[in-house]
């Protein structure tokens, strides 16, 4: 049994009555709101796990409600929109979703999606660590040191705070406006090249490694432990 509280928030009221009775008879405690403004306030009271939102509210775009549900607090995102351009996904991801799942869909995919969210979390409350391992690369965040095989690799201030967020989700696409935001701050949001560069110089530093940073052309950068 699960317990988990979940948010869901859409105004499609059928969707929201089966997701509300699949989602109880998988034991998750289910709170529901039928707009934008609502879901926040709901999510600001009840405090819940996880949140399952739609992008097409009546009265404030999904986008707008995971940048306001940002500002106070980490819970994760499951976005729900019928809208499969990787434009609008790259929104939703920039914004703070979690996740991304295009209608329609099934019970079984969206409860897999929720096990995966919610056991990442367990994990980062229960075990945040000073140092994390990928694969041939250590990140020391507390010495801001990075280690390849053991060896130090020479990193400047900016190209380690680059590749430690990226190292902070491995095996996740980090957006180019979400790594701006973070590497360079928030007035910075169209300076791709900057990560370009950037990107050119960790793949030197890591050498025969240096595959393990990959690029999503048009939408960001991930960290991968190579096989």
């Amino acid at each position: 049994m699960s317990g988990e509280r979940i948010v869901v928030i859409d105004d499609d009221r059928a969707l929201l009555r089966a997701l509300t009775i699949g989602l109880r008879a998988r034991a998750y405690d289910v709170v529901t709101a039928a707009t934008g403004e609502e879901g926040v306030i709901q999510t600001s009271l009840s405090q819940p796990d996880i949140i399952i939102l739609d992008m097409s509210l009546p009265d404030i775009d999904g986008v707008d409600v995971c940048r306001r549900v940002r500002s106070f607090s980490d819970v994760p995102i499951i976005v729900l929109s019928a809208l499969g351009s990787e434009a609008r996904k790259v929104e939703a991801l920039d914004a703070g979703a979690d996740d991304y799942v295009t209608k329609p869909f099934g019970m079984a995919e969206l409860e897999a999606r929720l096990r995966v969210l919610l056991r990442r979390t367990r994990v980062h409350e229960e075990l945040i660590e000073p140092t994390t391992v990928i694969g041939p690369l250590e990140i020391d965040f507390v010495h801001h040191m990075a280690l390849l095989d053991g060896r130090d690799v020479r990193l400047t201030a900016k190209e380690f705070e680059l590749l430690a967020f990226l190292a902070r989700h491995p095996g996740r696409v980090c957006t180019q406006q979400m790594i701006l935001h973070e590497v360079w701050g928030q007035s910075y949001s169209t300076e791709s090249n900057y990560l370009r560069v950037y990107a050119h110089r960790l793949r030197k530093k890591l050498g025969e490694h240096g595959a393990m940073l990959v690029t999503h052309p048009g939408i960001g950068f991930e960290l991968v432990v190579q096989h």
